[in-house]
């Protein structure tokens, strides 16, 4: 089984995939309803999903003890069913400690980290390729597999990132805007008016209180910013897939006009696929 983990400055997302079915037959690979309505049937392999917050103090030990308890929940002997780990990272420290507990803990498997050096199967156009964190390309490479291209991969994490893919499967380049969290928090900061409120759908689009308000706000003021950029994106584009993806996708994508698939676990496909590549698994799909 290969154990997919993205990091991101928040939270960190793992997953386990059965590689091989029970008479080690290649599991196939999930397709366009790979999404939020197929959860409870993943498909593709991915058996198993944790969301963790981030945490840079921990240590190689902690991960590994973690991890082993992660998959002990779920009945599962680490040392005897994990066969792989792949790894995304967009915290430089968390990074490190991952390759160190893979190299102590895990030592007889395959670890591959994505990165620079890292075979992806995709073409980075941005002017310094090395500048694109690891979980846009590996949602590049998902979205990439799943629908071709061109289409649009909208990460609504930290940061809210929007990203651009060829027809020919290329990594164009993208933009970055404050995510909805850390957008709210200084709003929180700087207003001592306003207080933080639960983060969920008002009753109407003009709010009747400073909650309703600050309610309306975030969801709809977000979401038509996912439809502002994204329409600029196909303007350059055509018309093409969006995909939404990210710790606050399937809050904020049901409000976007824009958005035709929302994928939670996109960064994990990716992180699969680059596995397959540089592991020795197979490579087939758009993104070759």
């Amino acid at each position: 089984m290969l154990l997919a983990i993205d990091v991101g400055n928040t939270e960190t997302v793992v997953g386990l995939y059965a590689l091989t079915d029970a008479e080690g037959e290649e599991l196939p690979r999930s397709d366009a309803g790979f999404g939020i309505a197929a959860e409870d049937q993943p498909s593709g392999g991915l058996t198993h999903h944790w969301r963790l917050s981030t945490v840079p103090t921990r240590t190689p030990d902690e991960y590994a003890v973690l991890l082993t308890q992660l998959l002990d929940l779920e009945g599962l002997d680490i040392t005897t069913k994990l066969t792989g780990i792949a790894v995304s990272s967009s915290v430089p420290a968390v990074t490190g400690e991952l390759r160190q507990m893979a190299a102590r803990w895990f030592g007889g498997i395959s670890c591959v980290v994505l990165g620079p050096g890292v075979k992806s199967g995709m073409s980075i156009l941005y002017d310094n390729p090395k500048e694109v964190g690891a979980d846009r390309v590996a949602n590049a490479i998902g979205a990439f597999d799943l629908f071709g291209g061109p289409c649009i991969v909208v990460d609504l994490g930290t940061a809210t990132t929007f990203d651009a893919i060829s027809g020919e499967g290329e990594y164009l380049g993208g933009a970055i805007t404050p995510g909805v969290s850390i957008s709210l928090e200084a709003l929180f900061q700087h207003a001592a008016a306003l207080r933080r409120v639960e983060l969920v759908a008002p009753r109407a689009v003009i709010g009747r209180s400073t909650a309703e308000s600050i309610q309306s706000g975030a969801l709809y003021g977000f979401a038509a910013q996912v439809d502002g950029l994204c329409r600029r994106f196909q303007a350059e584009l055509g018309r093409c897939p969006v995909v939404a993806t990210g710790g606050l996708s399937e809050l904020i994508a049901p409000h976007a006009e824009t958005v035709d698939h929302v994928e939670p676990w996109l960064t994990l496909h990716g992180l699969r696929i680059v596995y397959e590549r540089n592991a020795g698994g197979r490579s087939s799909g758009h993104g070759d």
